[in-house]
């Protein structure tokens, strides 16, 4: 399904939506709510909201465990850092426990023995993935070209050596791991993204040329500058309070 808003901050607030349905679910059938979350400057924005005095009381936040899609080789404390970044805007105003944050440690210096640790927190399937697109296509830290788009992995974590954005070193889940979440929410905000949206959705062609095909039947949010150059149908397809 895509669903298409009127700008960034009603896309945030869709999402917010769906987080909170999906956490009450998750919560009433499994008592717990696994949520899956990207770096980026879209997924901020959602950050931010669900911390906020409106949402952060519709979701009992003790019983959430974090989970990342992909983390950078850096410290935590380092700007670039995607745990730095939901840990200010989510993790501390929302009151999370430390327990329930598992962070990918991009800091250390055995990447592969992270990675094949970090698979221990994945044998259960994810609840609900955010994932951001990039604008060449990229989806975590899986980037056109690159082993972990050329592959569909059998692993559900993998280390990127040669990512064309600094830095170089990255964990990422592959696409297995996406794949097996039980809900994925991509969303997709701005006009440099309208190009890559019509690719991965519409287009032809290996999810190794734009990885953001790996997730095409999954639910996309945009806004009405990255879905500019849909089809009319596929843009039509806005849920009440979207515009399409």
């Amino acid at each position: 399904m895509v669903r298409v808003y009127e700008d960034a901050e009603e896309l945030a607030r869709a999402v917010a939506d769906v987080v909170v349905r999906a956490a009450a679910e998750s919560i009433a059938a499994r008592e717990g709510f696994r949520l899956a979350v990207p770096g980026g400057r879209t997924p901020a924005r959602l950050y931010a909201l669900l911390a906020s005095d409106g949402y952060r009381e519709k979701i009992d936040w003790s019983r959430v465990t974090i989970l990342f899609a992909d983390e950078r080789a850096v410290s935590p404390a380092h700007p670039d850092s995607n745990y730095r970044l939901v840990r200010a805007a989510l993790i501390g105003p929302a009151g999370i426990p430390e327990e329930n944050v598992h962070r990918m440690r991009g800091e250390v210096s055995g990447l592969q023995a992270e990675a094949r640790d970090y698979e221990a927190f994945l044998l259960e399937p994810i609840d609900l993935l955010v994932l951001g697109v990039g604008s060449d296509g990229h989806i975590a830290s899986i980037f056109p070209g690159t082993s972990a788009a050329e592959k569909d992995e059998d692993g559900r974590v993998v280390v990127v050596t040669n990512s064309p954005k600094p830095p170089p070193s990255r964990l990422t889940l592959t696409p297995r791991a996406i794949r097996e979440a039980r809900e994925v929410a991509v969303m997709v905000s701005g006009p440099d993204k309208a190009a890559v949206v019509a690719q991965a959705l519409t287009g032809e062609g290996k999810p190794s040329l734009v990885p953001a095909r790996w997730v095409r039947d999954r639910d996309w949010y945009l806004d009405r500058k990255a879905a500019k150059l849909l089809p009319d149908l596929a843009r039509r397809q806005a849920e009440p309070g979207g515009r399409g």
